[in-house]
């Protein structure tokens, strides 16, 4: 088996030995390569290019961005973002993931050894996700929005929502369209959510990104779309034209209340290994409204989404899954209709489509 080549690149002594430890001793990475800039990892990539790279964004000589863009012009290859949780860093952030990206590792700016050593695990699987990842060129709605300006495991008992209602007559007559995504999933719901009018049924929508960038993606989503989107807090109502994103850190539940619809934005553990958890957003759905609910399972790595999706398809919801050809990591749709808990896979340029024609004849 061919052992992974992995660069890190960031200008941080303590980012690059600590970085470079943990990967080194991961299974399938056969060389680290720790350089402190883009301009030296240029000179270092022409002779041997690395399979995978984890990135600083704020670095001198040569800004991560630039670096990202130019790899993705001249030879696409899978990178991993390491950003700071902090406003301007979540903002950059976007743009490098709008830009071709994989997957973000958020790090704090204080306490950095100690926090990468805490979440190992997560950092690894990602970059080992990352190089299975499929990257290319940028076009159409996702490559414009690369420069688009931003605009100013089981659920635990508490996020159990009530028992489903055994008479399908209960359910509330408006409808309601839940999305889950991960790993390539920003690029992927700025190519979906541009394309649905201001018409559509409310969505409420679950992409695994820490905060505070999940407020930051909700905000360019807004700036490139005609639906209302915003980050979702507790109680926001969930009404045709608006598309609500989980926020970063906390579950999203779907709650009803007579015929109408909202979220709930709650703490909660860990479900598998995530929050917000699709799961817990997609088995909500399923109670609650039923057959008037279509679910998405959208490109990502792991099976968060695969069970709930599975309830939803029980309850009587339309279910789809994006297909492997379009989908940058095809692990959580795959479990999914390897479980099958999707009606059918959809290619990413069809998923608008298929929303508003359930929107309309309900198949």
């Amino acid at each position: 088996m061919t052992r992974l080549h992995v660069m890190v690149i960031d200008d941080s002594a303590v980012m690059r030995q600590t970085l470079g430890a943990l990967l080194g001793q991961a299974p399938g990475v056969g060389k680290v390569t720790a350089v402190p800039d883009a301009m030296r990892a240029l000179e270092r990539m022409a002779q041997d290019w690395p399979d995978v790279i984890v990135l600083d964004l704020e670095m001198p000589r040569m800004d991560g961005l630039s670096f990202l863009r130019q790899v993705m012009r001249d030879r696409p290859t899978p990178i991993v973002i390491c950003s700071t949780l902090a406003e301007q860093g979540a903002r950059v952030t976007l743009d490098a993931l709008a830009a071709g990206a994989v997957t973000v590792v958020a790090k704090p700016r204080f306490g950095l050894r100690q926090y990468l050593v805490d979440t190992a695990d997560d950092f690894v699987g990602k970059v080992l996700a990352a190089a299975t990842a499929k990257v290319t060129p940028l076009h159409g709605a996702s490559a414009a929005a690369s420069s688009a300006p931003l605009q100013a495991l089981r659920l635990d008992a508490g996020a159990v929502p009530p028992a489903r209602s055994a008479n399908p007559t209960s359910y509330p007559t408006q409808q309601v369209v839940v999305i889950g995504t991960s790993t390539g999933g920003t690029q992927a719901l700025e190519e979906v959510l541009p394309a649905l009018p201001s018409s559509c049924p409310g969505l409420v929508i679950v992409q695994h990104m820490p905060a505070p960038f999940t407020a930051a993606f909700a905000a360019r989503l807004a700036a490139l779309c005609k639906m209302d989107v915003r980050e979702a807090r507790d109680h926001d109502a969930v009404i045709p034209g608006r598309a609500l994103i989980a926020p970063g850190g906390r579950h999203t539940v779907l709650r009803r209340q007579g015929a109408a619809y909202h979220v709930e934005v709650k703490d909660g553990p860990l479900v598998n290994r995530h929050r917000p958890s699709v799961d817990v957003l997609f088995r909500s759905a399923s109670r609650v409204a039923g057959p008037r609910a279509l679910g998405i399972l959208m490109t990502g790595m792991g099976d968060d989404g695969a069970a709930g999706l599975l309830d939803m398809r029980q309850a009587g919801a339309r279910t789809l899954a994006q297909d492997e050809a379009s989908s940058v990591v095809f692990g959580m749709p795959k479990e999914a209709l390897a479980r099958g808990a999707a009606d059918r896979a959809v290619p990413l340029a069809a998923i608008a489509r298929e929303i508003l024609l359930w929107a309309r004849t309900g198949r």
